[in-house]
């Protein structure tokens, strides 16, 4: 059967209506689900100015609703939507790097229905359950809070591990993932400097226990042994390179520009590591769900907003004002 609902239209200038959308029933190897909740991310940007041929939402979290055939997962199961859409059998997913897949089949809420609306097919594979203990909501910062920022951490582990001091650039919702998991990783006396424009970000963040430090003020951090640069902008990389220790670590993470570097001066004579995180593998997601389960209160502070769906537009501009956390959507799930 095909169900029309209201679902969220992102016709581009900052403008979001509501319109009837079709959702047939899922195909061999899909699941069909009740989309409950769905953060909101800075990497939305372009459809909320730009417009969407599809519903967006790629941090999604809900419960099954019907299964097609060929699944093994039961009606009823909750859980979240890994963004990407792997294959399972190129190279990178038989590695298990399946954030690196060669022939995806889609990227959930860009290239395919996301999890604004109240619906959202996805294949089985790209499903992960979560346990009873975890509340919906919450269930949203195993995606980009929780996923993007442990495989961060994992990258800066191939090259650094003796870390005493980090830096991040940017507070928006990575960079708080990034303060939350660096003191779960190093240890909550190991200090984790963090930097913005927004003094709001800022005072947010330093509640987690990080550093707060105004752009243009970086010598306050010291020399760092890992950098993080979760803004994306060129002149925050060049800076974090530029105050790391030796044998330190700069791991991209947020896209946007480039990075010039001298060769000598900024990776041999230093013995400097520069690496991109491209989001997580769905591996990860098993490890960060028993730490969201052992750290759910800390964790779910990161929210500093909730609306319901129906409030999408507001929660989408208090979003882009940049006093915000992560800010989540919710809604009950139609059957």
């Amino acid at each position: 059967m095909t169900r029309t609902a209201l679902a969220p239209t992102f016709t581009g200038a900052g403008k979001i209506e509501f319109a009837a959308h079709d959702y047939p029933d899922p195909g061999p190897g899909q699941l069909l689900l009740a989309v409950q909740a769905n953060a909101l991310c800075g990497t939305d940007r372009h459809q909320y100015y730009d417009g969407s041929s599809v519903v967006p939402g790629h941090e999604a979290a809900g419960t099954v609703i019907v299964t097609g055939e060929g699944t093994n997962t039961a009606v009823g199961t909750r859980g979240a939507v890994f963004l990407m859409d792997f294959c399972g059998g190129c190279r990178s997913c038989r590695y298990g790097a399946t954030n690196q897949c060669f022939a995806k089949r889609a990227d959930m809420g860009f290239t395919h229905d996301g999890g604004y609306g109240p619906y959202e097919i996805v294949h089985e594979s790209n499903f992960f359950p979560i346990t009873d203990d975890i509340e919906i909501g919450n269930a949203t910062m195993l995606l980009d809070v929780m996923g993007t920022s442990s495989h961060a951490l994992g990258r800066a582990a191939l090259v650094r591990q003796d870390v005493e001091s980090v830096y991040i650039a940017g507070a928006g919702p990575i960079g708080l993932g990034l303060t939350v998991m660096s003191k779960l990783t190093y240890g909550a006396d190991v200090p984790v400097y963090i930097s913005d424009l927004s003094r709001w970000r800022l005072e947010f963040a330093e509640s987690f226990g990080a550093i707060p430090l105004m752009v243009g003020n970086l010598q306050a951090a010291g020399n760092p042994d890992i950098a993080f640069d979760a803004s994306g902008k060129a002149s925050a990389r060049r800076a974090a390179l530029d105050i790391i220790s030796k044998r330190g670590a700069l791991i991209c993470v947020g896209h946007g520009e480039g990075l010039t570097l001298n060769v000598s001066d900024d990776l041999i004579s230093p013995e400097h590591a520069v690496l991109g995180s491209e989001y997580f593998r769905y591996d990860e997601l098993p490890g960060n769900l028993a730490l969201l389960s052992e750290h759910q209160e800390l964790i779910s502070q990161v929210i500093s907003h909730r609306f319901p769906v129906a409030d999408i537009a507001e929660a989408f501009r208090l979003f882009m004002s940049g006093e915000t956390g992560k800010v989540v959507v919710t809604q009950e799930g139609a059957v």
